[in-house]
């Protein structure tokens, strides 16, 4: 179930890029809104669907010690995302070139950042379904789903601009969300066979998306300058990502 709920989450990457289809550029206004809700969702997620229960779950092992754990997971996962960024050469759309100099295609550049951006996602939802609780696991697949969706458009709406045909745009943000399985198997297999590193696994993955909301997608949402609506687009993301946690969990 963690396997394909991550591939679900990942696929809705190329679900969000359809209407690239229709449409060749979408205003930033507009684009700033959804990236917002997207920080959102995965701010909710990260906080009630990974930090929470990993808490719980380290008392539950270590009776008094499950913040320590948590402390402890959320740091190496935010360490080594930053060990990753900083290794692999990958270029946003907004941002700009960010690691070693590299003579790959822009394309390439692009698709190593999303790449680096969707791998802590589906480790999340896999982590989320190896620790048992199919309800929680369910909302955060959801969630993370939903903020795939204005990402899959973001990646596809720049290729359009760079001169690669609609279908070709849509199917490269399509395969950069496939990376989310991969995280998912991993996870859930991880805090299966170990059900000890529960605690640590969870914490990581929030660790990691804490490192990708405030390293990558709050910044895009500013780079033109403040941006009041994506401010806004945090707080509801936020807000649907809590009812459906309370809803599912």
């Amino acid at each position: 179930m963690g396997l394909l709920a991550s591939l679900l989450a990942g696929l809705a990457t190329g679900v969000g890029a359809l209407p690239a289809f229709f449409m060749t550029k979408i205003s930033d206004k507009v684009m700033n809104a959804l990236l917002g809700g997207a920080a959102g969702v995965m701010l909710a997620a990260t906080s009630f669907s990974l930090i929470v229960p990993g808490i719980e779950a380290g008392d539950r092992l270590w009776p008094g010690w499950g913040p320590v754990a948590v402390i402890g997971g959320m740091l190496f996962g935010a360490f080594f995302l930053d060990r990753v960024d900083k290794m692999l050469p990958h270029e946003h759309f907004f941002i700009g070139r960010e690691g070693p100099s590299s003579s790959l295609r822009r394309i390439w550049l692009f698709i190593i950042a999303i790449t680096i951006h969707n791998f802590p996602e589906g480790l999340a939802v896999g982590v989320g379904f190896g620790a048992g609780d199919t309800g929680q696991a369910t909302a955060l697949a959801i969630g993370i789903g939903l903020q795939n969706m204005p990402e899959g458009l973001a990646v596809a709406l720049p290729l359009l601009g760079l001169g690669y045909s609609r279908s070709k745009a849509i199917g490269v943000a399509t395969l950069t969300g496939l990376v989310e399985p991969i995280g998912g198997l991993l996870g859930v297999g991880a805090v299966t066979v170990f059900h000890p590193i529960l605690p640590f696994g969870l914490a990581f993955a929030a660790g990691a998306m804490l490192f990708v909301i405030s390293d990558e997608i709050i910044p895009e949402t500013h780079s033109k300058g403040k941006s009041r609506i994506a401010t806004f687009g945090v707080i509801v993301g936020f807000v649907i990502m809590m009812g459906m946690d309370t809803l599912l969990g």
